[in-house]
């Protein structure tokens, strides 16, 4: 069984991802990592986010145990993450590493943005994780002044706004709702709220399989 989970930043899709796959004992990948890990060593090698060459060859070297996720999860990460993610060619490099998880004997639980409809549009199910952009920024502002972050909201409202733009608009897996997804909205929903809205929702697709 392999779940995608995608949506927008900050929609709240990483921890129902993370939450389902706890709840049904499956491996989680939560794929903006790879792109955060891909823009950091970029960074730290000194080089531009926009250096093309350097941001394939990044993302060609890169291992799953490659992640820091304290280091990964700031502000500026999510930022040079949306920027080289626009790469055609980094997205192939790591496609192949998404893929391999994904088919691991049992399945698992993939989030990001192009999960259904680019990486494995085979999954079963899809859900397209979304929210207010307000409630999104809201969401993110409260995550960063959490881990000790300098907190200016209309920033951050600026940056998720421009994410989506960027991730929407890109020419190479453009963030959308698979035809097959179901959408979850969780403007409205706290935690746990979402989580078991997105279990009904996979336990109504494993229902309907079972008396296929």
């Amino acid at each position: 069984m392999i779940i995608a989970i995608d949506g927008p930043a900050a929609s709240g899709k990483g921890t129902i991802a993370r939450r389902l796959a706890q709840h049904l004992n499956l491996p989680h990948l939560d794929t903006g990592l790879l792109y955060r890990a891909t823009a950091r060593a970029l960074l730290e090698q000194g080089h531009d986010l926009s250096d093309r060459a350097a941001a394939i060859a990044s993302a060609r070297g890169l291992a799953l145990t490659d992640f820091d996720e304290a280091a990964l999860r700031g502000r500026g990460m999510g930022e040079a993450a949306s920027i080289v993610a626009a790469i055609p060619e980094v997205r192939v490099a790591l496609v192949e590493m998404q893929r391999g998880f994904a088919l691991r004997p049992g399945g698992a639980v993939l989030d990001g943005r192009d999960i259904g409809t680019v990486i494995c549009p085979e999954a079963r199910p899809k859900i397209f994780v979304t929210a207010s952009v307000e409630a999104r920024a809201t969401r993110r502002a409260l995550e960063l002044k959490s881990r000790g972050e300098k907190v200016d909201y209309a920033a951050v409202l600026e940056d998720i706004r421009t994410r989506d733009a960027r991730d929407s608009g890109r020419a190479a897996a453009p963030l959308k709702v698979a035809g097959d997804a179901v959408v979850l909205d969780t403007t409205k929903l706290d935690v746990e709220a979402a989580f078991k809205a997105a279990l009904a929702i996979v336990e109504a697709t494993l229902a309907a399989q079972s008396a296929g």
